[in-house]
């Protein structure tokens, strides 16, 4: 009922053990192979020896140097979630082991994205010797090279895709270089500066150390990280797959035993009880992030730091006001935009690109994500200010914005320009701003092949409505973690029949139940679909009775001290 066409996978059962079960058939036809080392992502079975990134040994060897001769080192990082817990992780380990460091995180309006030379001098300034950056500098050309005559040692670690010559740098890690073969190009900053640090303690312990240096790094427990680790891997929105999906899993416990002050703070302030997916990616991540949208990211970065329970509570409470904040600029923005939008898809565009006079650079990126959400078509959002056009971009699946990005950084049609598929970054003259707009439509329009990009639902299952039970919940919760690369499943529930449809909450929501073949009664919950033509046929009594088929998930639902399986509805089919 809402236009979207539900895509159904197509099983073959051949030299697939038990593939009458729902849980395998969903992971072969995401192409799982191994069903039970994905159910069970361990680190001890996903690890890699980190010296299979290219690199990595002599990055570990530099820094151990460093360590040892005690050398002021300085970690450079960028103002996001990623960025942030990429710097914690580094900077919580040199602290341990008794390294002198310090830090340096950009500010999105006044140093930008990535190396910055006057960042770089006062660092070099503040008697440092090492410059390690994190989640940024694989395209810090010029940067580097400055870095190097002020007399620093440089080890760049990042995930970002690489131009085609790489910074002058004294050691570059990154599984995206051309000649880096690990498979491991999917990981996240923080993903690769955790690989990194291990790399470091192992070649620390290989080492004859000080006995009391000894001690304090036999006694480290990198263990202890992973909570960071899995923050900034699910707020960058990498694909939960590998060893990413290890990296969650675990770190999702180690947050759960709330070791880290901070977290455990800013937890008690967002109402998180059980960490998970969702609390990181959309209450912590959200108050982490905006910090560095609205001003700088070092107060997150501090709370992540900290021990003191007094800095932590200021700092958390902090944050998030600073959220509430960002999410009123956010929606006035978001208003004005969606306006200029329709106006867009009135002339049949296949992409959206929206500039605004002045508008707070910090939030483009959240911007240009609903667009995309809402009109389903890669979208573009940016704010122009003194003659420079700054902007975040968020695509769909079948177009490759990060690549559309680069060649128009190429075309000289942008300054600046870098991201991967689904997102990216860009900065351009203003007096650019119609030549980019028609270059990223064209380019839009022939990765699309000149067909406008059609709403499709990839459903794992389709499946008689008797079968929603709590047993069914517990098996498919076997999948977790969700995310990225990894959705939680999307079911089409079979011989439903309505029973019952009211509004509730603000008046845009629905609940109601449906009966089912074997008996049974299932409720379902459905969100901002009153006034759609889900909620009209729903709320209709002349439709009670009706047989419907239902595209939605199975949740635990828990109310009263009661559990039972209920179905978060997205549309229907009659």
């Amino acid at each position: 009922m809402l236009g979207q066409a539900w895509v159904l996978p197509t099983y073959s059962d051949d030299n697939f053990p038990g593939a009458d079960d729902l849980v395998l058939k969903i992971l072969k036809a995401r192409g799982v192979e191994n069903a039970d080392r994905f159910l069970n992502p361990s680190i001890k079975e996903y690890m890699p020896n980190p010296s299979v990134l290219y690199d990595m040994d002599n990055a570990a060897r530099i820094i151990a140097d460093a360590v040892v001769s005690g050398d002021k080192i300085a970690i450079y990082g960028d103002y996001d979630v990623d960025g942030i817990t990429s710097t914690a992780v580094f900077v919580k380990y040199m602290r341990q082991i008794g390294a002198d460091v310090i830090w340096h995180l950009p500010t999105r309006e006044g140093e930008g994205y990535g190396l910055n030379t006057v960042a770089v001098q006062e660092i070099a300034d503040a008697g440092a010797k090492l410059l390690i950056t994190v989640d940024c500098g694989i395209s810090g050309n010029e940067e580097v090279d400055f870095a190097k005559r002020c007399g620093l040692r440089v080890v760049v670690t990042d995930h970002h895709s690489p131009d085609a010559i790489l910074p002058n740098a004294d050691a570059v890690v990154n599984p995206k270089r051309n000649d880096d073969v690990s498979g491991l190009d999917y990981l996240a900053g923080v993903g690769v500066a955790f690989l990194t640090v291990v790399a470091v303690n192992r070649e620390l312990k290989s080492r004859d150390l000080p006995a009391d240096v000894k001690e304090k790094i036999d006694s480290l427990n990198l263990m202890n990280f992973m909570d960071l680790v899995a923050l900034g891997t699910i707020c960058d929105t990498m694909p939960l797959v590998g060893l990413n999906r290890a990296f969650v899993a675990t770190g999702l416990k180690v947050m759960g035993l709330r070791q880290n002050l901070g977290l455990r703070v800013l937890m008690d302030i967002a109402g998180i009880k059980k960490p998970s997916v969702y609390a990181a990616g959309f209450a912590l991540g959200p108050r982490l992030n905006a910090a560095g949208r609205l001003d700088s990211a070092a107060p997150a970065l501090e709370l992540l730091l900290t021990d003191n329970p007094l800095i932590a509570h200021s700092l958390a409470e902090k944050l998030h006001q600073m959220n509430q904040d960002r999410i009123d600029i956010q929606n006035t923005i978001m208003l004005r935009a969606i306006d200029m939008a329709d106006k867009c898809c009135a002339k049949g565009n296949c992409s959206l690109f929206l500039c605004g006079d002045n508008w707070h650079g910090g939030v483009m990126g959240i911007i240009a994500g609903r667009l995309k959400d809402k009109y389903n078509l890669p979208s573009c959002v940016a704010t122009k200010s003194d003659g420079v056009i700054n902007g975040s971009g968020r695509s769909i699946p079948g177009v490759d914005l990060g690549k559309i990005i680069h060649d128009a950084l190429a075309a000289g049609i942008i300054s600046e320009g870098g991201g991967h598929a689904a997102a990216a970054g860009f900065s351009l003259s203003a007096e650019n701003e119609t030549a980019f707009c028609a270059f990223l439509e064209n380019a839009v329009r022939e990765q699309l092949h000149g067909q406008m990009p059609e709403r499709e639902v990839i459903v794992d299952a389709e499946m008689d409505a008797g079968a929603a039970t709590m047993r069914l919940v517990n098996k498919l919760n076997a999948l977790e973690p969700f995310g990225q690369g990894n959705p939680e499943p999307t079911l089409v529930l079979s011989g439903a029949m309505l029973r019952y449809a009211s509004t509730m909450g603000n008046g845009s929501h629905l609940r109601g139940t449906i009966a089912t073949s074997s008996g049974t009664n299932v409720s379902f919950v459905g969100f901002n679909l009153v006034g759609t033509p889900v909620g009209d046929f729903l709320l209709d009594d002349g439709n009670i009775n009706a047989k419907i088929k239902m595209l939605g998930k199975l949740k635990e639902n828990e109310y009263n001290g009661r559990v039972s399986a209920q179905f978060v509805l997205e549309d229907i089919a009659v």
